[in-house]
């Protein structure tokens, strides 16, 4: 086969790898401290985007809260690094993904799981109100799970820290089926209590295995928020239906609150509090340089290119991927579909990939963005309440073996899962499928060498 490109990128000390994740404003690379042997994720976001929408104070907010808000059960910011285009917010790589894909694989968790998930939520929760800080945007798929199956809470992009002498928030954000009645009445709330009952609501989605709250319009919708129309499952325990409906109050005065929590008897059950490391001195001065003094605080931005072609993946990477050298998930697409990021394997040339991916696309009237060996899909979400978009971009693992990775880059969780399955179906001729799911003899020699 003809030579491939590879391309490698250094900001500063960290050399980044593949996209691991896709939004509207930024993606998510995967990358390595060269000086420690670290795996990262990176954030990476354009400076031009970031005056466009004007999200220059919202994005130097999140950052300095989670600078702010350091604790075992929430995601890592180690620095923030600035080119002159592009703002490069190093974080925590949480290997395990999101809590959403392991309660659609799984349906709903034992009591005894639950409980786990639920401590370490409440406790990264106690910790960010000592700060001052309120997530306002609690949900599972802003929960990642590490390699132990512990709880690391991400995405502050929505969080506020309250101004000095002001008690009450008034911004109206979040998710409406994990939102505070309160949220919603825009007459001002207690952010703390906000937050408790997102946490009601995540730990009735852990138990249940569904939402408390969920119907087809959204005035329907704030009607059963607001009057906490909801019943509990005949499996939950009567401690846990206590818990919830405490949680689930929907006069946030007389809401449980975290002390109250700690002390309920269904919570005690077997916690042991987050061991806590001495208080960090926080430094915020690379948030400063990074916006601020663009122009004479700027790290080193290198790409080294060869020969045109698909990306190789390396096999760090592809261990990073597979997690724990389970290369099942690369090459089952049964296993795989419940996944925010999902993949197939292909022994054709990715010219015709691409070319069969875009003509797919277009017959399920989907926009289609071809640049080099990535595509973009664009439509609108089935509810009509925003845009829907996938990425694909191909990889070569081994000679004559590619991969192509599928991201959602924006809409519904649960629509990208259905979309991905009936997508695969119309792809079924170019999709590899090895005998009894063996990984290729070169991919794994590659990986061993």
């Amino acid at each position: 086969m003809a030579a491939m490109m590879t391309m490698t990128r250094r900001v500063g000390k960290y050399e980044l790898g593949r996209t691991i994740g896709e939004g509207t404003f930024a993606k998510v690379k995967f990358a390595i401290n060269t000086e420690t042997g670290e795996s990262v994720a990176v954030k990476v976001l354009a400076k031009t985007t970031i005056l466009k929408h004007r999200m220059v104070d919202q994005i130097k907010r999140e950052i300095s809260i989670m600078k702010i808000v350091r604790h075992p059960f929430i995601v890592r910011l180690h620095e923030v690094l600035a080119s002159r285009t592009k703002i490069y917010i190093i974080l925590e790589f949480v290997p395990g993904g999101e809590l959403f894909d392991k309660i659609v694989h799984k349906g709903k968790f034992s009591e005894m799981e639950s409980r786990k998930y639920f401590q370490q939520l409440v406790d990264a929760i106690s910790h960010c109100h000592r700060k001052g800080v309120y997530h306002r945007d609690l949900k599972p798929e802003n929960l990642l799970l590490d390699a132990r199956e512990n709880l690391k809470v991400s995405d502050f992009g929505l969080s506020a820290l309250p101004q000095e002498g002001v008690k009450l928030l008034h911004t109206t954000c979040g998710t409406p089926n994990y939102v505070a009645p309160e949220v919603l009445n825009g007459q001002g709330y207690d952010g703390a209590a906000a937050d408790i009952w997102s946490c009601g609501v995540i730990l009735y989605v852990l138990l249940a295995g569904f939402l408390p709250f969920e119907e087809i319009t959204l005035a329907t919708l704030y009607q059963k928020i607001n009057s906490a129309a909801f019943s509990c499952p005949f499996w939950f325990s009567p401690d846990a239906k206590s818990l919830i409906e405490r949680l689930l109050d929907p006069n946030p005065k007389t809401r449980i609150t975290i002390e109250e929590i700690r002390n309920d008897p269904w919570f005690q059950v077997n916690y042991i509090p987050a061991r806590q490391n001495a208080e960090e001195e926080v430094n915020l001065d690379d948030v400063r340089a990074a916006f601020d003094d663009i122009e004479d605080h700027y790290v080193t931005e290198q790409s080294r290119h060869m020969d045109r072609g698909p990306l190789i993946m390396n096999a760090f990477e592809m261990i990073t991927l597979s997690q724990g050298l389970n290369l099942s998930a690369l090459f089952d697409r049964r296993q795989d579909y419940v996944k925010r990021q999902t993949r197939f394997v292909s022994r054709e040339s990715p010219k015709n990939i691409i070319s069969t991916i875009e003509t797919v696309a277009e017959s399920m009237g989907l926009k289609v963005h071809t640049r080099n060996y990535k595509t973009r899909l664009e439509g609108v979400s089935s509810n009509r309440r925003g845009p829907f978009a996938v990425v694909l971009e191909i990889y070569e693992v081994a000679p004559s073996l590619f991969m192509v990775d599928v991201r959602k880059a924006a809409g519904d969780t649960l629509e990208y899962h259905k979309f991905y399955k009936s997508f695969c179906a119309k792809l079924d001729n170019i999709i590899w499928k090895p005998k009894e799911h063996l990984a290729h003899p070169s991919l794994l020699k590659a990986m061993s060498s």
